[in-house]
């Protein structure tokens, strides 16, 4: 009987079977198997090769005798591109730039080779435009630099020994989806091509100490397209995020080997590029209505960085036998505890009010610090009385109603105070951690919601 040309894939471990399975065996995912063409190429070439294998003592080295340049990383010229990847791009690094279609991560990797370029030598490969295309880009961009050079390939071999041959100092391939290796029989983008494209480039930016930057598609579900293997090949994986439409870019590493995952990049696209958001505070404070009820500010830590945004909370009578919840930017469960919490310490009935909650600027407050500012926005809106637009708060709220003390303290008050804002309430657990008279701004601790809930007037 022949032999069926055909596997079936898991996109999220990377098993291999022979007929769809619903779950996969290995991983348990849930309708993660994609038809691939069955490559026959390996399992001939692992038997032909009967060479004994090499003997690597000679490359054992002691942890101490390893030496680390000064020079490891390069600086790519974006302040916050470097707090993502912990500093700068490492020497024999492998980076995976991920993102919706239109986002702007081909502009991004332009715009850094105008920098980089002034000290570095770049080889920008393309598997999606044309070299002619690419140069219309970067005149748009005011890219000029004349360490830039362009391939226009999709062969990944060809293309990881021109970089060996070449030598760059920087690799940039895109994308990864474009790139095929012609002994494997399946399409470009499939689970296995993407999977050894990675592989390949891979050991040409550890064997040669290039750093090479890899852009990949995601998929309708938001994840980055290929198997879940990739990600783990890769030293880092950043994901540019946002909507198309809008302005305001963040840039997040979900993966990263020699930095932080916490910090965040903020970006606002223009139409010569992307400009950096140094206060992205301002910038999510702008606008800000005026005399309106519902409205409160938190402070959200980003890694290292303290971040000001704004609540919106609007409750209204339903007209439907269930009220609607509703949340942007912020975790619906936990909304739904914080308005049990409301219902149940102070007496505060919204078994018949619509709930909607916004978080102004696509920002995500997911840290526990926000419960206290959803809470104030909550209260704010349900009895119409309008927050003092100086106040900022920030604090956990438990199931007895009572505030929990939260991390950063310091940060958040000096952020607070950098903004122009006048008062801030805070546990009452964290006044034995700071020292109010070193702050220019009004501190009021509230070990309870009604405590909180008495500065609104």
């Amino acid at each position: 009987m022949a032999k069926s040309r055909y596997i079936y894939t898991c996109n999220q471990c990377g098993y291999e079977s022979s007929k769809w399975n619903g779950k996969c065996p290995s991983c348990g995912a849930w309708n993660s198997f994609e038809e691939d063409i069955a490559d026959n190429s390996s399992s001939s070439s692992r038997s032909a090769s009967s060479a004994p294998a090499a003997d690597l003592s000679e490359r054992i080295f002691e942890l101490a005798d390893i030496g680390v340049d000064s020079d490891v990383r390069y600086d790519t010229g974006l302040d916050e591109l470097n707090r993502v990847l912990g500093g700068g791009l490492v020497k024999g690094s492998l980076v995976l730039l991920g993102g919706e279609p239109g986002i702007g991560k081909s502009t991004m990797l332009l715009q850094i080779c105008q920098f980089l370029g002034e000290e570095h030598s770049i080889l920008y490969v393309s598997g999606e435009e044309s070299a002619r295309q690419i140069k219309l880009r970067a005149q748009r961009l005011g890219v000029d630099s004349e360490n830039l050079y362009i391939l226009t390939s999709t062969d990944a071999e060809s293309v990881s020994e021109t970089i060996a041959s070449a030598a760059p100092d920087i690799a940039i391939i895109d994308s990864i989806q474009t790139m095929s290796i012609g002994r494997i029989s399946s399409s470009p983008g499939s689970l296995t091509q993407v999977r050894e494209c990675t592989n390949l480039f891979m050991h040409t930016a550890k064997n040669q100490e290039i750093p090479i930057i890899i852009v990949g598609h995601v998929n309708k579900d938001g994840a980055i397209a290929g198997p879940k293997v990739m990600e783990h090949i890769v030293d880092a994986v950043l994901c540019f995020e946002g909507e198309r439409h809008q302005s305001y870019r963040l840039l997040r590493a979900v993966k990263n080997r020699f930095g932080s995952t916490n910090e965040i990049g903020v970006f606002e696209m223009i139409d010569k590029g992307l400009r950096e958001v140094a206060n992205p505070s301002q910038m999510l404070l702008a606008g800000r209505p005026h005399g309106v009820s519902g409205c409160c500010v938190a402070c959200i830590m980003e890694g290292s960085r303290p971040i000001l945004a704004e609540v919106q909370a609007l409750a209204s009578k339903t007209s439907y036998s269930a009220p609607r919840r509703m949340s942007t930017g912020f975790d619906f469960n936990r909304l739904s505890i914080i308005i049990a919490v409301l219902e149940k310490r102070l007496g505060i009935f919204m078994g018949s009010l619509d709930v909607y909650l916004n978080i102004v600027g696509g920002f995500k407050l997911d840290e526990p610090a926000g419960d206290l500012p959803v809470a104030m926005a909550l209260y704010s809106g349900i009895m119409d009385k309008q927050i003092d637009e100086g106040l900022i708060a920030f604090g956990e709220i438990g199931l007895g109603g009572e505030i929990r003390s939260v991390p950063h303290l310091t940060h958040r008050i000096r952020e607070a105070e950098r903004m122009g804002f006048r008062t801030c309430v805070i546990p009452r657990q964290s006044m034995s951690s700071i020292d109010t008279s070193d702050y220019n701004i009004e501190i009021i601790p509230a070990s309870s919601l009604k405590q909180a809930f008495a500065v609104i007037k």
